[in-house]
């Protein structure tokens, strides 16, 4: 790593790491020297759309390239810790989508190889990273509305989405939980913590994956948070915080708002916009931005998305996963309650 830039590796060719890339591209300290595939086809495509200038058809030989600063990781999650974990071996630091495993046991794997190895590692939650919900949190901890009592968020796509789908593939990690629901309990975690009760409901597929889960989670100072994903109904993506004195209200896309109000007892509503140099509402420069500092700064976890936080939500998540009976190849039964049994939906 060059104190002007810092050398970026993307590991897979979907739609999220052309994303990111794109956004990496536009920033004057990031450079895309690498990436890989499973296929040298996929790799060398990807390569030519955005100018990198080497292309892998395997990911070891990305997790060699020493001429990489920093790896990010765009895999499905249920690659996530062959992909990620490879990396680390290798001696790559590491910046890993979300979900960041399909479940806590692999993600205290990852945690143990970063630790072991002496690299960064970081969950790509950019939720975390956006600088209105950053300022959101410090309302939320300076007391602006008292103490927290609730927190209400939701995400959910129309679909339908086929059988096909990844999203419907035990294989893949599918269902709503780890693509969607890991959004809402992010959020819930910010700004309540880890949960010291966990309930859930679902409604399960042919494929048993969940099509939509409700989550209740509650917490040793009486707060509640009431979280929903879905895969068969667009939802308002919006969220909402209620204290003692005071409510937040953040509109549709809660995990990159542009905006939020602010509900006190007795004044007047104060709304709060993102900055304009702040970029797109789509934007993931603000994560990739909070990587290249820790790295600079010589720091192997980020203080927005510290490891603690991200193996709690983990947890949190193989609870609602048990609650509802959801376990995917290669995991041991959840013995869940028998009661989130399919519908007979059919989206």
């Amino acid at each position: 790593m060059t104190e002007e830039r810092v050398r970026w590796g993307v590991l897979a060719t979907g739609g999220i790491a052309a994303a990111f890339t794109a956004d990496l591209i536009d920033l004057p300290d990031a450079e895309v020297v690498a990436v890989a595939s499973r296929t040298e086809e996929s790799a060398k495509g990807f390569a030519e759309r955005f100018g990198i200038p080497r292309a892998y058809g395997d990911w070891e030989s990305l997790a060699a390239d020493e001429d990489v600063d920093v790896v990010y990781v765009a895999t499905p999650h249920s690659a996530h810790r062959a992909a990620a974990g490879l990396c680390l071996e290798g001696g790559r630091n590491v910046l890993c989508e979300k979900a960041f495993t399909l479940n806590a046991r692999e993600a205290e794997e990852l945690v143990g190889l970063a630790k072991q190895h002496g690299s960064f590692l970081m969950e790509a939650m950019w939720m975390y990273c956006n600088p209105l919900v950053r300022q959101l949190k410090a309302l939320v901890d300076d007391g602006a509305i008292g103490e927290v009592r609730t927190v209400q968020a939701d995400f959910g796509l129309s679909g339908p989405f086929p059988p096909t789908h990844r999203l419907r593939d035990p294989a893949q990690g599918g269902g709503a939980l780890l693509d969607l629901g890991v959004y809402p309990v992010s959020f819930a975690h910010l700004l309540l913590g880890e949960p010291s009760g966990v309930t859930a409901r679902a409604v399960l597929s042919e494929e048993s994956v969940d099509l939509q889960t409700g989550m209740l989670l509650s917490y040793d100072s009486g707060a509640l948070a009431a979280l929903h994903c879905s895969l068969t109904g667009g939802t308002s993506t919006s969220a909402s915080v209620t204290g003692s004195e005071g409510r937040i209200d953040i509109p549709y896309g809660f995990f990159h708002s542009d905006r939020f109000v602010l509900h006190r007892d007795g004044r007047d509503p104060q709304e709060y916009t993102a900055n304009a140099a702040d970029g797109t509402r789509a934007s993931l420069k603000h994560e990739a931005t909070e990587v290249m500092r820790c790295l600079r700064a010589g720091e192997t976890e980020s203080p927005l998305v510290p490891l603690d936080g991200t193996l709690a939500v983990m947890r949190t998540l193989d609870a609602v996963r048990a609650d509802i009976g959801v376990t995917y190849p290669g995991e041991p039964a959840s013995g869940a309650r028998g009661t989130a049994q399919s519908s007979g939906f059919s989206p």
